[in-house]
């Protein structure tokens, strides 16, 4: 979660579609199976491959100039991994596209010549895994991901739709979905990608360890210890907390439905409100 530039390349790389056991999700990629069902965590998603379009070029390089130049290249970035073929006459004429077959130039990692996004692939490639491996996944997975696999491209271009919905749209809907424009608003907010890891001095993480309970892997308290010092803003002392992008990121969801609520009150304070999941670290696990 700390090092965004891997994140980037997890969401536009090859994904290696094998297991070992049921407790391997490397089939998943940066995705728990909740987040691919669901398509929730979106947003951060989406954010960091506008950054990426915005501040860096194919090798990580930070570009120079200014990021307003490539706001056009970011758009077209996001709709070449969101590119899902259409139908012939499955659009209505005011319709947004939700095929790009002509961005594989551009951005050949993308979208292929057929149209098929980055993301529309791995929903297929993964859903296609578990159906032929339903003794590699979960039971709950493997009897579900035939049906999902079969919906996936009608639901999708709904939702690609919505993402081009511009900023200045009167249209009622557009006031609480995902866009296209707000996640590039937010990218140039925040900057380049870090390429940080989770490292704290030792004696803040040997107390951390001392403090976490027994049912929480340790890596978990000091994850979300350095995610906060990282990203705490100025004016405040509260950080908003992915809560689906960390399930993602630890490869299961037991982050989000068990050991959040274990976490020790006397280091890590949560509070939500209107449904935005927030969270602060008391002062004195701060210092070294």
């Amino acid at each position: 979660m700390l090092n965004e530039w891997q994140e980037f390349l997890d969401y536009t790389g090859p994904v290696c579609y094998q297991a070992v056991g049921k407790r391997d999700t490397t089939w998943l990629g940066r995705f728990t199976f909740e987040a691919l069902r669901d398509f929730s965590g979106l947003a951060r998603i989406l954010t960091i491959l506008a950054r990426g379009f915005l501040f860096h070029t194919p090798d990580g390089a930070e570009l120079p100039g200014d990021p307003r130049s490539r706001l056009e290249k970011a758009r077209k970035g996001l709709c070449a991994w969101c590119s899902v073929p259409e139908k012939p006459n499955s659009r209505k004429t005011w319709q947004y596209h939700t095929g790009f077959p002509e961005l594989h130039g551009e951005f050949p990692k993308l979208v292929d010549e057929a149209g098929l996004g980055w993301f529309a692939r791995h929903f297929h490639s993964a859903m296609d895994f578990a159906k032929k491996h339903p003794n590699l996944v979960r039971k709950s997975y493997a009897e579900v991901a035939e049906d999902l696999d079969k919906k996936f491209d009608r639901v999708w271009r709904d939702k690609v739709r919505q993402f081009q919905t511009p900023l200045s749209s009167p249209a009622t809907e557009g006031a609480w979905v995902l866009r296209f424009d707000d996640m590039i608003a937010d990218a140039l907010e925040l900057g380049p990608l870090r390429r940080m890891e989770a490292d704290l001095p030792a004696e803040l993480a040997e107390r951390l360890d001392r403090a976490c309970p027994e049912t929480v892997p340790p890596r978990v308290l000091r994850t979300l210890v350095a995610y906060y010092v990282a990203n705490r803003p100025e004016d405040s002392n509260w950080v908003v907390l992915p809560v689906i992008n960390f399930d993602c990121y630890f490869g299961d969801t037991n982050f989000g439905r068990k050991y959040l609520a274990m976490l020790p009150d006397e280091v890590i304070q949560r509070n939500s409100s209107f449904g935005v999941s927030r969270y602060r670290v008391r002062e004195e696990y701060l210092s070294n």
